[in-house]
Order: structure tokens, then C-alpha cells, then sequence
């Protein structure tokens, strides 16, 4: 269906493009626009009906948005803006030049404008910057008819009508009822006998992580956001919370892999913009496995003596990475589901000492047989000796256990100290154990084979 619009838009059948159209929902509208130049964009923009059109331009990214914005007139600029959500409206003003947000704030009615420069003045990574203030707000004293008759007249413009929020005259937030709640209750039961007063709140200036792990903990379709002296300012819905953990995790996972975090998409950004991104952490990491080059570097003699030796360190400092890995991917998940705290530090060390002895000692047994088996009788290694083998398998044993220390405590430790959890991820403690694997081999050896 997308490919057969493309096609009618390029053939200029406009007539029926627009009828297919009609048959795609917004989001799969909104991935039409990649596949279009400057002008068919417009075209397509312009096919679109007034409501649909307010749908589709929240869901474009916002290099797309831009150039819709600048092929419109001030009329139907102003058209897309009144069927726009508050939070989508404040979204695009934080992503656009200067020049289309004056446009922008200019096409707004003036309580609009008053909205938007609200929200824009809460700190970027607050819960104030995602919320909307598009709600349907009851008294407590209203009967379930007229809170119908309420819904029925304010809702048509709000973000979501199934949760209704009671407040008192001073916009003070006194409790919260479902629609489903509404229904079931007769139609002159009061509102205030049917609320629930011990709702999950969230404030203005929490984290947008951890208002978004609270919808996700308390299964909630929408939260609502209260300043310092519990009037309700706005709501955070699911759909933006799940925008923030897509956030979030594309963050920690470009972190973990020794990237700087990008807000494009990867095909949107041009080779010059990852290379920014990738080479400073690349340049970091070869520089710090320098480290490992000079402990190598004082062990040339040692292993001059015992070429052998050589052939089993990447095996050693792949296990030792993989092992710290493990740890660091586990706790850093921890920690981005608020599960693991920097005061249960002991507890964690604890139980990965526990585990790392049980996966140390399964990897030096089989290590120890499979050098004896595989690498001494099936293939003829005869450098290999019952010395050499305890020196591999007790290094394996050692290194695990360290990295999986070093693995559990250093993202504890980064987000104690304000870092970002993920930076001590997989890149970091891979060098740090590699150079720490590298130290024990050779003072095992040292110690068994005299060297």
C-alpha cells in the first residue's frame, strides 16, 4: 500500500493517492515522508485531511517537520497547531532553529504561546518538559452526570479522557477517576465518593526516567505531574514515557558500545556525524590499552623463554572482558529499573564473588583439560606442559573472579558520583581487565614456572 502511493504521488495521480490514504493509519503515513522529495512532501502534506494532517506531523522527524513548516502558510500553519497536543507542540519547538520557532510561537493563539513558554521553561530532562497539559479535570462534588456532561463538552480536545483528575478550586490535586469507574457508578453518585485519593503522582521536576519507570511499575496509563504544593500542572502519558525509554536504552546501548549518543536516526546521519561520534572513544580506548602493550612489553624475556605462554592471551583477555561484562551489563539494567541501588554495593559484590568462583572454576577445569586433550595430544603441542596448563587455568580462575568485581562496582560507583552507569560498560572494562588479566598470568607464571 505505501509503495503504490509513492508510485501515485510520483505519477502526480493525486486523486488517487488520496483515497489510499485514507486507508493507512497515521504512523504509516508518517513513513511515507522519507521516501520523498522536498515538493512531494508538501503534495502529500496537503492531501491530508485538517485532523489527519495534526496526526501524521507529530509522528515526522524533525528535519521533515521543518520543511513542512516552511512550505505552509500562516493559515494552515495555524490549522495543524490547534489540532496539535500541548507536549507534541513543545517537542517540535525544542527541535527547530530559531526562525520557525518564532514562526511557530506567532501562528499560536495566545494561550497556546503561554503554554508552550511554560513547558519550555522546565528543564529539559524534567518530567515538566513531557507532560501535556491537555486533561479533564473534575470536582468532587460533581455527580457522575454532570461529569459526563463535563467529558462529553471539555474532552474532545484532551490527550487522553479515560483518567479524569479531581481537583479543588486551587487546581490542588484531591484524587483521580476512571471513566470505566464513571460507568459503573449511578448517575447521581458524587465524584468524591468514587476517587481514589492514594494515586501515584509524579512531580515537575523528577527525571522524565523515573517518571517513566513509574507508569511502567504501577502499570498506568498516564501520570499526573503536581508542583511543590501538589497542584496539578499537567500529564504524562504512556506513549511519551515509552518515547523516553526508547530514548534511554538507544542511549545506554550507543554508551555501552563507545559511542557518543545521537538524536538521529542512523540513516539520516551523515558518515562525517558518526565519525564525530565513534572516534573519540576509539582514540580513548587505543590509547588506554597502551597500558596492556607496556605490561606485554616488560614480559618479553619471560616469554622468550616460554613462547607457549603467547597463545593464550587473547583467550585470557577475552574471558576476562566477557566476565566483567556480564556483571556491568547485569547491574547497569539494575540500575536503569531503580532495582539496584548504590547502597546494596555490598550485597552485589557478595553474590558476583559467588558467581564468579562457580564460573571460574567451571572455565578453569574445562580450560585445564581441554589444553591437556585438545591443544598437548590432538595437536602435537608438546611446549605444553602440566606447569603451563595450572598457570592458564588458575590465571582463569583469578581473572574471572577480579572482572566480575571490577564489573559489579564500577557502574555502582558511576552513578553514585553522577556519571552515566552505561560509560563503564563493556569498552572501559574490557581495557581495565584485560591489563589486570595480563598481571596475573605473568606473576602466576612467575611463581610456577620460575620464570
Amino acid at each position: 500500500m505505501q509503495n503504490e502511493i509513492i508510485t501515485l504521488l510520483k505519477e502526480k495521480n493525486l486523486t488517487e493517492a488520496r483515497k489510499r490514504l485514507v486507508q493507512l493509519n497515521e504512523a504509516d503515513i508518517a513513513e511515507l515522508f522519507d521516501e520523498l522529495s522536498n515538493e512531494e512532501i508538501i503534495c502529500l502534506f496537503r492531501l491530508l485531511s485538517k485532523s489527519t494532517g495534526a496526526e501524521v506531523f507529530a509522528y515526522l522527524e524533525p528535519d521533515v517537520q521543518q520543511k513542512v513548516i516552511e512550505a505552509m502558510t500562516d493559515k494552515e500553519l495555524k490549522e495543524v497547531l490547534d489540532d496539535l497536543h500541548m507536549d507534541d507542540a513543545a517537542d517540535l519547538l525544542e527541535e527547530m532553529p530559531a526562525n520557525i520557532v518564532k514562526r511557530v510561537l506567532q501562528a499560536c493563539a495566545p494561550q497556546m504561546r503561554g503554554t508552550l513558554n511554560t513547558l519550555l521553561n522546565y528543564p529539559e530532562d524534567s518530567a515538566g518538559s513531557i507532560m501535556t497539559t491537555e486533561y479533564v479535570d473534575l470536582k468532587r462534588d460533581m455527580t457522575v452526570q454532570q461529569a459526563f456532561d463535563h467529558i462529553r463538552k471539555t474532552g474532545v480536545d484532551k490527550e487522553t479522557i479515560y483518567t479524569c483528575y479531581v481537583i479543588d478550586s486551587s487546581r490542588v490535586l484531591e484524587g483521580v477517576v476512571t471513566v470505566r469507574e464513571l460507568l459503573l457508578a449511578a448517575p447521581d453518585a458524587l465524584v468524591g465518593n468514587l476517587m481514589n485519593t492514594h494515586d501515584i503522582v509524579a512531580n515537575t521536576h523528577e527525571t522524565r526516567s523515573e517518571v517513566a519507570m513509574k507508569l511502567s511499575k504501577y502499570d498506568l496509563l498516564s501520570i499526573p505531574v503536581v508542583d511543590t504544593e501538589n497542584r496539578l500542572v499537567g500529564i504524562v502519558t504512556f506513549d511519551d514515557a515509552m518515547d523516553v525509554i526508547e530514548e534511554e536504552t538507544t542511549e545506554d546501548i550507543e554508551i555501552m558500545a563507545g559511542m557518543t549518543p545521537s538524536d538521529k536516526p542512523y540513516m539520516k546521519t551523515s558518515v562525517y556525524q558518526i565519525w564525530l561520534k565513534r572516534i573519540p572513544w576509539l582514540l580513548l580506548l587505543m590509547v588506554s590499552a597502551t597500558f596492556t602493550g607496556m605490561i606485554i612489553s616488560s614480559f618479553e624475556d619471560a616469554l622468550k623463554v616460554h613462547v607457549v605462554l603467547t597463545s593464550f592471551i587473547p583467550m585470557l583477555m577475552d574471558t576476562g572482558g566477557n566476565s566483567g561484562s556480564q556483571s556491568s551489563v547485569t547491574i547497569i539494567r539494575g540500575l536503569s529499573l531503580g532495582e539496584i541501588e548504590f547502597r546494596d554495593i555490598f550485597r552485589v559484590i557478595w553474590k558476583e564473588i559467588r558467581i564468579s568462583v562457580l564460573c571460574g572454576l567451571a572455565l578453569a577445569v574445562v580450560g585445564f583439560l581441554k589444553i591437556l586433550l585438545i591443544d598437548r595430544l590432538l595437536l602435537g603441542n608438546m611446549d605444553i606442559s602440566l606447569q603451563v596448563t595450572a598457570v592458564v587455568s588458575i590465571t582463569l580462575l583469578a581473572t574471572v573472579v577480579i572482572a566480575k568485581i571490577i564489573g559489579c562496582t564500577l557502574p555502582l560507583v558511576a552513578s553514585k558520583i553522577g556519571f552515566d552507569p552505561a560509560v563503564m560498560a563493556s569498552p572501559f572494562i574490557t581495557t581495565i581487565v584485560d591489563a589486570v588479566a595480563l598481571l596475573i598470568y605473568f606473576a602466576a607464571a612467575k611463581i610456577i614456572l620460575g620464570i
